[in-house]
């Protein structure tokens, strides 16, 4: 059994998380790894940008789309709970875990970009700030801070964020007005820009909180400073 613990886990709800003590159960007892876990999550990822890519033409898939989404949720978090529960969490875990999560982000928003019901700028640059918020929340960490999760656009809400697009957006379909646009925009294209004002919102608190945390810590704190590169 490993006996290491990653520093920071992501906070999930606990009604969330008992829909996967099954499932952990599962894969523990059928020797089903964390990383194999990890790598059905981009699957499962793949597959709503599959939909999203076709649901012009297909405009039910915007109904499997976002729960394809939750299920890569899902997947994300029963990843880490295996990890745990088999007692094989690593440090390369902790990598593999954050790894997928990226991935699937963009792929899902390029589902988004090029499915005809959104303007692709709006999507790819979705799916730009969402790994800038990643990015932001794992650099507390690596500087000797916190992990950060904080923030209005974290990878749950965006998949919330999408889940809601879609579904007004096969609404207004169903009902003859699929070509309704608010302000020159559809109702995918908002959606991104939410996506992309709240991922906004979401860096500046994390690094809000990055600087506080740093400041308590002090200097020393931090570890050695490292000798900058000299100049050619």
């Amino acid at each position: 059994m490993s006996a290491y613990s990653p520093a920071f886990r992501r906070p999930i709800a606990d009604l969330f998380r008992a829909t996967a003590h099954w499932a952990v159960s599962f894969c523990v007892k059928e020797g089903i790894s964390a990383d194999a876990v990890s790598y059905f999550s981009m699957v499962a990822a793949a597959g709503a940008a599959v939909c999203f890519w076709w649901s012009r033409s297909y405009p039910v898939l915007l109904i499997l789309a976002p729960l394809l989404c939750y299920l890569r949720l899902w997947l994300n978090m029963l990843d880490g709970m295996v990890a745990l529960g088999s007692g094989k969490a690593s440090a390369r875990g902790e990598v593999l875990n954050e790894l997928p999560d990226r991935v699937s982000d963009v792929i899902i928003f390029a589902g988004v970009a090029h499915s005809g019901l959104c303007a692709p700028l709006f999507a790819y640059w979705a799916a730009i700030l969402a790994l800038f918020t990643a990015y932001v929340g794992t650099l507390g960490q690596a500087v000797g801070a916190r992990r950060e999760f904080g923030g209005v656009m974290s990878k749950p809400w965006r998949m919330v964020a999408l889940q809601f697009g879609a579904w007004i957006t096969l609404v207004l379909i169903w009902l003859g007005r699929g070509d309704f646009r608010a302000g020159g925009l559809t109702i995918l294209d908002w959606t991104c820009v939410g996506v992309i004002v709240g991922c906004a919102q979401t860096v500046w608190v994390r690094l809000a909180r990055i600087f506080s945390d740093l400041r308590e810590k002090g200097p020393r704190s931090i570890g050695p400073a490292v000798a900058p590169r000299e100049s050619a």
